[in-house]
């Protein structure tokens, strides 16, 4: 789930808590330690319409092309994959639990081949069985350039996926992937170029969709998916600005253990204002009252009235989702070529300065980490440059020393002009708090598009700025291995390893722990590689971001995984 995903995940910020952004040292909203949403108590039972209220469309309604790991949003009502996300809260929601699959899979040949076997019964919305070549065709669909969007995985791990275009490419190209097999109805096999644990996790990427190939429409796919979920498409409107669900009659609840499907129908609303998502949910008036959002944070001045009023904070749902916001160094640009800078930056830096500029500690938790603080991840405590609360401007200054810069030095920080969590008040934060220690900081925006295209540019990034990275799935390699490993250095293109660290010894632990099928094991290995990597000062981890959603005054059942942080709608009922 990497900085695209913030589709999913993205803590947006209402017009009036950013105006109060700034004077907020903390809020007063539901902390982790509150109660629960009151409605989660209720005993949930079917019927009703729910109403989801988003910022974001809903666009690209797709499998192919949807950059989601089926979690707790929309997609997984009406896509199943051969595994999904254990739909419990909390750590228990971060584990993989199969889905059309009757297991996990079954490696062999030291993980670079792993066999599925489907459930006997499953079936599409019109009533015709779900095989294993629908599941083959909608992996091979996913590589069609005119469905991009999807996650890179399989063309990067596929035997023949870096040169597969799809099954609709004419003339000589291959219209069939032999890397993966189907051997009969209910098995499927695929075939990597390398030993790949984490497939299981993989395989709950919308990709591994079944699509039957007669009734694929290519970019018209997403008007009407065929359903493998519990709900159909009855309406796409204005490509996801408005998504009507109905039951699936064909779905079978003892086929899938793990989504609830309480209410009848799902209407989604998108493209709305935050502010407005937030005052319909607070007032709850009509269909309001059976409504959630999955995209949109409640802001600090919002919090701080919620923390007023025992009726809205009980229904207030508290989320953790596998998110670092950091500052990103480029060593090719001086003086960041120098450890000692580095380490003097890490040293002097005030984090809770930094949470303060994005809403306090309801909506920020400090992070010394790379890895999110989740035992999924492999999350291995340490601090290799104490900064404490305020910065640590003595040690950060006898760094600048031994690196040359008795005098402290003057350096650019670039971030985007938008108001956010790489915006202007925390690069503010971030420059106030390196002038104790002597660092002069001169601040550049970019409007966000351009700030976007600059921070992950492969020759022109910054040489310091502002950037955050997700997980695709809880666990250790899609965190780090994009940031750190060096064979996935972009050299034209969005290159993600700003630090450019090409290191042969970090670059065979990545090859031997992604090779493990024991995840556990995986897990305390990536939490030392993490801490390895971290000695080097490639990164200034800052903080992880905390979910606030506000649900309406009628929903029961809720419940939030640390797999994405949200509100995971297949659970919800509305009655």
């Amino acid at each position: 789930m990497r900085d695209r995903r913030l589709l999913f995940q993205r803590a947006a910020v209402t017009t009036v808590a950013l105006v109060l952004l700034g004077g907020l040292a903390a809020c007063s909203g539901p902390q982790d330690g509150d109660a629960k949403p009151a409605a989660g108590d209720a005993k949930p039972a079917k019927g009703g319409k729910l109403t989801v209220l988003n910022s974001d469309t809903q666009s690209d309604f797709d499998p192919a092309r949807l950059y989601t790991s089926g979690g707790g949003n929309v997609p997984s009502l009406v896509f199943r994959t051969l595994t999904t996300r254990n739909r419990e809260a909390g750590e228990a929601g971060t584990e993989v639990v199969p889905d059309l699959a009757t297991d996990l899979g079954t490696p062999s040949e030291n993980a670079t081949v792993w066999t599925y076997t489907l459930k006997k019964g499953l079936k599409f919305e019109d009533g015709s069985p779900i095989t294993s070549a629908d599941v083959k065709y909608g992996v091979e669909r996913s590589f069609a350039a005119e469905l991009s969007g999807g996650a890179p995985y399989l063309r990067d791990w596929l035997i023949g996926g870096d040169s597969y275009q799809g099954p609709y490419k004419s003339g000589k190209g291959k219209k069939t992937l032999d890397s993966i097999e189907t051997p009969d109805q209910r098995t499927i096999v695929f075939r990597l170029k390398k030993s790949v644990g984490d497939f299981p996790y993989l395989a709950t990427q919308t990709q591994f969709t079944p699509v039957p190939r007669a009734q694929d429409t290519g970019t018209k796919y997403e008007e009407h998916p065929v359903s493998s979920g519990p709900y159909k498409v009855v309406r796409n409107t204005n490509d996801g600005e408005r998504l009507q669900l109905e039951r699936n009659p064909h779905w079978s609840e003892k086929l899938d253990d793990q989504r609830k499907a309480y209410p009848d129908t799902v209407d989604v609303r998108s493209g709305l204002d935050s502010a407005v998502i937030n005052q319909r949910l607070s007032t709850s008036s009509g269909d309001d009252a059976n409504a959630v959002t999955t995209d949109t944070n409640l802001g600090p001045a919002e919090l701080a009235q919620i923390g007023q009023d025992k009726s809205l904070k009980a229904r207030v749902g508290v989320g953790h989702f596998g998110y670092t916001n950091y500052l990103a160094f480029n060593p090719d640009v001086k003086p960041f070529d120098k450890p000692g800078v580095r380490q003097a930056i890490s040293y002097a830096i005030g984090r809770s300065s930094v949470i303060n500029a994005v809403g306090g500690s309801s909506l920020a938790e400090p992070a010394t980490t790379f890895l999110p603080d989740q035992k999924a991840f492999g999350y291995t405590p340490y601090d290799h440059f104490p900064a404490g609360k305020n910065g640590n401007p003595e040690k950060a200054r006898e760094a600048l020393k031994k690196a040359g810069y008795k005098n402290g030095l003057t350096i650019t920080l670039t971030h985007s002009t938008e108001e956010g969590e790489m915006g202007p008040k925390v690069a503010s934060a971030i420059q106030q708090s390196l002038a104790k220690a002597g660092i002069t900081v001169k601040l550049k925006g970019l409007e966000g598009n351009a700030y976007n295209e600059k921070r992950w540019d492969a020759d022109g990034s910054p040489g310091l700025f502002i950037t955050r990275w997700g997980a695709d799935w809880p666990a250790g390699y899609p965190f780090l291995a994009p940031i750190f490993d060096g064979r996935q250095i972009v050299k034209d293109g969005a290159n993600f390893n700003n630090a450019k660290l090409d290191d042969p010894a970090v670059n065979k632990e990545f090859d031997e722990i992604s090779g493990l099928t024991d995840l556990d094991a995986a897990a305390k290995r990536w939490g030392a590689l993490d801490s390895r990597i971290g000695e080097q000062a490639l990164t200034v981890p800052l903080y992880h971001p905390v979910y606030q959603r506000l649900v309406g005054k009628n929903i029961r059942n809720v419940v939030i995984s640390d797999w994405t942080g949200v509100l995971d709608i297949s659970q919800v009922a509305v009655k």
